[in-house]
């Protein structure tokens, strides 16, 4: 099994939405954005310049892989 199919299909889809809706379908920096959106997600707040808060990495593969 996949970490990707550990997580809620909805969330990741929802969380993909948000991406694209924060940062337009061109992504630049598709890791750093999709760790951004999961880790507000996570701690209900964007991530600081010295944010090293963890987040869900099962999700964030899975939001990464579909932002792709």
């Amino acid at each position: 099994m996949r970490e990707s199919d550990a997580v809620d299909p909805a969330l990741v889809d929802a969380l993909v939405a948000r991406v694209h809706a924060c940062y337009g379908d061109t992504l630049q920096d598709p890791e750093r954005l999709c760790w951004t959106v999961v880790h507000d997600y996570h701690h209900g707040a964007m991530p600081t310049e010295y944010d090293i808060r963890e987040v869900d990495e099962a999700l964030y593969l899975a939001v990464l892989e579909r932002c792709r």
